[in-house]
């Protein structure tokens, strides 16, 4: 088996790390979901998060095949929801998750959700947060498997056409 780790994201990882996000994208599209298909996230927002130090790549044989987002502070989506949070305490959140398509089928996001949630224990965490579209059957089960219960529906920036499917964690 290759090595996998996961660490947090240099400048120089933006090129790969847009490039699985684009990949992401035309995979939503072609699953008929509507998230991501607004331009968000975009090479700015990723760069921003990288910078701030929230961003991170899986390396699996020396390569990117993965980036995400493990956000540090209190999400302002997550302010208001239709249903209620099981926790109430400081929580780090997963965004802007992706596995490169030539590593699908491989159960690294498995590997990656794991090494997130160790890293935000790490750091200090005792609860995580995170969202998908209604659509996003993948990513449903995905979360659902690393240990999340879902909670109710968030609104992206207010907007109540604009929904997702808000789960979270106890550590």
């Amino acid at each position: 088996m290759a090595s996998i780790y996961c660490r947090q994201a240099t400048p120089a990882d933006l090129p790969a790390q847009m490039k699985i996000i684009k990949a992401a994208k035309a995979l939503l599209k072609a699953d008929g979901s509507p998230q991501w298909q607004d331009g968000h996230p975009d090479e700015a927002k990723i760069a921003h998060d990288d910078a701030a130090g929230w961003g991170y790549v899986l390396i699996v044989a020396g390569e990117i095949a993965g980036t995400a987002t493990l956000l540090q502070t209190a999400d302002p989506n997550y302010a208001q929801i239709d249903g209620a949070w099981h926790t109430d305490g400081p929580y780090a959140t997963i965004h802007s998750i992706a596995i490169a398509g030539n590593h699908h089928g491989q159960h690294l996001s498995d590997f990656f959700f794991a090494m997130l949630i160790s890293e935000a224990y790490r750091l200090g965490f005792r609860e995580m947060r995170i969202d998908t579209h209604a659509l996003n059957k993948r990513m449903q089960h995905i979360i659902k498997k690393a240990g999340f219960t879902e909670c109710g529906v968030v609104a992206m920036n207010g907007n109540p056409n604009d929904t997702r499917l808000a789960y979270d964690l106890s550590l």
